[in-house]
């Protein structure tokens, strides 16, 4: 097959062309209350082409191997009409030529496990989580996974065909009062584990018993406060509030953002460092290669609290003189490749989480996440769960706590990184300009952030 797709490429006149093949095997349960909503296992296939002439791009898709040639040329038409306008001398970032073969490696293959085991495995922990307690007013159990032997090729020579697993596993236990409704919930996900979502009894009951205490607790006060966060709300934060900040297109898109994100601007304390990494082996932000046939690594956007780097696409990094970052990445075959997230993290400090804790007279544990928007430098967040902490000690629950703030302050009021780094992986993934959801994964060591805004009652 990718002597077919070299010799295709041959053939074209553009500056650049590249070919993507996915062949995918998509297996997917859903529980809501006791009903199974969707058990499904479907097969497809299906490919792209995109070219660049004189600074345009032009892409389409296709769904059988005779199209190729001919949906090549499509795409060749549609760059040169918009480029022969523009006329732009542009050239991507310059990368290394690859020709590589990447088996599957994983430790436990979802593929091995029969569909009919999935839904007894999905269907015992739905049933465990409703039977908990009558006050549980329903659940929501959801279960993927896929497989897909992906094939990229472009007319600068790289060659890359790769086979991958992704799986994601969540459930929810809810309760509605007339406060109004309150869950608690646990995920998993995994590129290379189908044991990640085994033996979770533990987990299910404890979730199902968060959801009740959360819904008797007491909403926060509203007001200033000392936060600690958890890993995984931390890694929500900093991807949601900082990592989009930190990719190419929206940059280079924004001359606003351009004044903010300069390079080797102060954004906190020297134990501040923050990451985006695709070589974390087995997190669903695990990437060897991106969607351009860059090889992926970590790349440091905070170093010692100065911004030191950014996320990079071959395009974005050759119009802003940097490297490209090998963060090019497309849900699927369906759209072209943009400047994504990998494994973003903030990295792990030296400060134990009982001296955070201690070291805080009046504060808020705040747990997980419920949501959250972002607006620029803005954020908002709920988190799912959150304890007050009195006189060092971590006291009542309480709910109903939203945090509120401007990143950049947020960051440098960070005082404390913890020493217990944590990757909390699961079903969903990263939204950006009508592709969701991207698998991505978020990790960090608790975090304490000084004069945070909570609203509650």
């Amino acid at each position: 097959m990718k002597e077919i797709i070299q010799d295709i490429l041959k053939k074209t006149d553009a500056e650049y062309a590249e070919i993507h093949l996915e062949d995918t095997t998509n297996s997917r349960i859903t529980y809501t209350g006791p009903d199974l909503e969707d058990c499904s296992e479907n097969v497809s296939f299906g490919g792209n082409v995109r070219v660049l002439h004189k600074g345009a791009w032009g892409f389409t898709t296709f769904n059988s191997l005779d199209e190729i040639e001919s949906k090549l040329d499509i795409a060749f038409g549609h760059a040169k009409n918009v480029g022969d306008r523009r006329n732009e001398p542009f050239k991507l970032a310059d990368v290394p030529v690859v020709d590589i073969e990447i088996p599957l490696d994983v430790k436990t293959n979802p593929g091995d496990v029969s569909l009919q085991k999935k839904i007894e495995i999905m269907r015992g922990y739905n049933q465990l989580a409703r039977d908990f307690d009558e006050r549980i007013t329903t659940t929501s159990t959801r279960y993927f996974d896929r497989k897909t032997k992906l094939t990229y090729a472009n007319s600068e020579g790289t060659v890359i065909v790769r086979d991958a697993v992704d799986l994601g596993f969540a459930i929810s236990a809810i309760v509605r009062i007339d406060a109004g409704t309150f869950f608690a919930y646990t995920t998993r996900g995994s590129t290379d584990d189908f044991s990640v979502v085994l033996n979770l009894d533990d987990e299910v009951r404890k979730i199902a018993a968060d959801s009740i205490a959360i819904a008797d607790a007491e909403s926060v006060n509203g007001g200033q406060y000392t936060v600690i966060l958890d890993p995984m709300l931390a890694g929500v934060f900093i991807h949601e509030a900082f990592g989009h900040l930190s990719e190419g297109d929206n940059v280079y898109e924004d001359p606003n953002l351009q004044k903010v994100m300069v390079l080797g601007r102060d954004f906190g304390g020297k134990h501040l460092n923050v990451a985006d990494s695709g070589l974390e082996k087995g997190n669903r932000g695990y990437l060897p290669y991106d969607d351009e046939g860059v090889a992926t690594e970590k790349t440091h956007l905070i170093r010692e609290g100065k911004l030191v780097g950014r996320l990079h696409s071959r395009e974005t990094a050759a119009k802003m003189g940097e490297k490209a970052t090998g963060n090019a990445r497309a849900i699927s075959f369906k759209f072209p490749p943009i400047p994504r997230m990998r494994t973003t993290m903030i990295e792990t400090g030296d400060v134990p989480f009982e001296d955070m804790v201690k070291n805080t007279k009046k504060g808020l544990y705040c747990i997980s996440s419920r949501g959250g928007q972002t607006n620029g430098e803005l954020f908002t967040f709920t988190a799912a769960d959150a304890f007050m902490i009195r006189d060092g000690k971590i006291a009542e629950r309480v709910r109903d706590v939203t945090l509120t703030g401007n990143v950049f302050e947020t960051l440098k009021n960070i005082d404390m990184i913890g020493n217990d780094y944590f990757v909390e992986d699961g079903p969903g993934g990263c939204g950006k300009r009508g592709q969701m959801p991207l698998p991505t994964s978020e990790g960090s060591p608790h975090i304490r952030i000084q004069n945070v805004i909570v609203g509650g009652k």
